[in-house]
């Protein structure tokens, strides 16, 4: 037996399941995902990256969901009755296997799936409260200080651009950055203005848990409906930042910003949780906001991975284009 494989043996004593044959799924750096059989169900053990306060705050939040009838996988408790196991310093959960397919967000009828099922996932969330010892993971009211903070950083790289003209994408960037930073500032002063911060002073419980991946691999389809997987992320925040995540991500990859594909991921949503005007208008200011261009010029100046110049004009361009059509939404 594989020393991997002996590793998931041993972990899984602590569950009082004696389990001979492995199949790896997943194995990246730490993170490591095992199927098995046991007492005819099949099951799946994950090795968590997280550390363990991090950890302890969203799996207890999927126990929480699952309890109050929301489709996530369940998790088997240990021989102490808890949800996660520590052994020789790694962390482990083991969760049921469910039977599924992947939902396409191309495909009309698997995307209005997946945003119902996001929607229900969001409603099932409200009400957490993790454990003392949980490190709580939130977003809420930190908005303008993320939204200052990136543009600081895009301010900082512009002159790192400015010492290097002779390289075109350097170059690139600093010829659109000031555009960029002009579409910050108008997210900037729009969210001040807005009702975020009276929306935001609450306690955390009674805000929705944001999945901050949702996409394909992350929801799938089985025999009883749809099931939101792989909850590692989750974090409190207003249901917008998954929304805005979805619909940036549909733009980028049609390359164009369509008032439709917002619509219709909305419509969808709303047949499950309605979202309020005051919301409407906050993933307005998000949506405005260059998340898209950052993502990909972090890669040149905090990675160190090369962008290309091209790359750098065609995500200007698909960040200046959304603004018309983003003013009159709503």
């Amino acid at each position: 037996m594989s020393a991997l494989n002996q590793l998931a043996k041993d972990v899984l004593l602590n569950y009082g399941m004696e389990v001979d044959e492995f199949k790896i799924i997943q194995n990246s750096g730490l993170k490591t995902i095992w199927k098995f059989d046991y007492n005819g169900k099949t099951a799946c053990l994950k090795r968590l990256r997280h550390s363990k306060e991090r950890a302890l705050f969203s799996v207890n939040a999927q126990v929480y969901i699952q309890n109050k009838g929301g489709h996530v996988p369940s998790i088997y408790l240990n021989n102490d009755h808890e949800p996660l196991t520590e052994y020789n310093e790694q962390l482990f959960v083991v969760y049921e296997w469910i039977e599924s397919k992947d939902l396409h967000f191309g495909k009309a009828e698997d995307f209005k799936i997946a945003m119902e099922a996001l929607a229900r996932f969001h409603t099932e969330s409200i009400g957490y409260i993790p454990p003392e010892e949980a490190k709580v993971s939130s977003k809420i009211g930190k908005w303008q200080s993320q939204y200052e903070s990136m543009k600081k950083r895009m301010l900082k790289w512009k002159i790192e651009a400015s010492n290097n003209l002779n390289n075109k994408s350097h170059k690139a960037y600093f010829d659109n950055i000031d555009s960029i930073i002009e579409l910050a500032d108008i997210s900037i002063g729009m969210l001040e203005k807005s009702s975020y911060f009276d929306i935001c002073d609450n306690e955390l419980h009674k805000f929705t848990l944001c999945h901050q991946d949702y996409g394909v691999g992350n929801v799938i389809y089985a025999n009883d409906g749809p099931y939101v997987i792989d909850l590692d992320g989750v974090t409190y925040d207003l249901v917008i930042r998954d929304l805005r995540k979805i619909i940036g991500k549909k733009m980028q990859k049609g390359g164009v910003w369509k008032e439709n594909i917002i619509k219709t991921t909305l419509s969808y949503y709303e047949k499950y949780s309605k979202l309020s005007p005051e919301m409407l208008e906050l993933l307005k200011i998000d949506l405005l906001y260059p998340h898209w261009f950052f993502g990909d010029v972090k890669n040149l100046y905090k990675k160190n991975k090369s962008v290309s110049a091209n790359k750098i004009e065609s995500i200007t361009k698909l960040e200046l284009s959304k603004v018309s059509l983003l003013k009159d939404l709503f």
